[in-house]
């Protein structure tokens, strides 16, 4: 199963950290960022990976090079400034990653212990995506999905109105490339549309994950994070 990280994001609310290292370089636990996610593929034996980015890119592509040194293969998918959104992005990518076989997306600015040798049995034949979920953070209280067993398995089941959100989006995927075929090469577009779509026509799947899980998404939590994991 080949793997994309996100990593196109400007990280507005990282700044000024951000405006002269990409977010995904941004140093936790002494090493980048994004070299967690890499030797956690790694060690899975998940080889053939697909880094999106956009702001300073350059710096991205020239620290991780081809991944010989965590066993891997990367490819880059560059994107004008100001990005893709998440939906665009992956859909810019679909000729690295191929247009059949299902895939797996990891947002770049998370860190989570998720178990990713999974991902390729986590998707059922009919689905067209998987996500990740974990209980809503106290950052994020609304949260996003709600799971509900309301079919053989464990379906996503959006919940609107009055009903209760009580799992937020790890940023963890897998989806099959289908899913991404109405939008146009360098289209920008967003996710949430296209999962919700495939939420209504009962293609979607969510699992919750337990586990430990950061939203890397302020200096304070990347200095918690680096705090902990030193």
């Amino acid at each position: 199963m080949k793997v994309m990280i996100l990593a196109a994001g400007r990280g507005e609310r990282m700044r000024p950290l951000t405006d002269a290292i990409p977010k995904p370089l941004l140093p936790v636990g002494g090493k980048p960022l994004i070299a967690w996610h890499l030797e956690r593929l790694a060690r899975a034996g998940l080889r053939e990976v697909v880094i999106n980015h956009a702001h300073l890119g350059a710096q991205i592509e020239a620290a991780l090079g081809d991944g010989a040194r965590w066993g891997l293969s990367i490819r880059y998918s560059p994107e004008p400034e100001g990005a893709l959104e998440t939906a665009g992005g992956i859909a810019n990518a679909l000729p690295l990653l191929g247009e059949d076989a299902p895939f797996l997306v990891v947002n770049g600015d998370i860190w989570c212990d998720w178990d990713v040798s999974r991902a390729a049995a986590a998707l059922a034949a009919t689905d067209l995506a998987h996500l990740v979920l974990v209980p809503n953070p106290p950052h994020h209280p609304r949260g996003d999905f709600s799971l509900a067993e309301d079919r053989v398995g464990t379906g996503i089941d959006i919940k609107t109105g009055s009903g209760a959100r009580v799992c937020t989006f790890s940023g963890i995927g897998i989806y099959r490339p289908q899913l991404f075929a109405e939008i146009r090469r360098g289209q920008p577009a967003k996710l949430a549309p296209l999962l919700r779509a495939a939420m209504d026509a009962r293609r979607a799947s969510g699992e919750l994950h337990a586990g430990q899980w950061v939203d890397v998404g302020t200096p304070q939590r990347l200095a918690e994070l680096d705090a902990e994991l030193r």
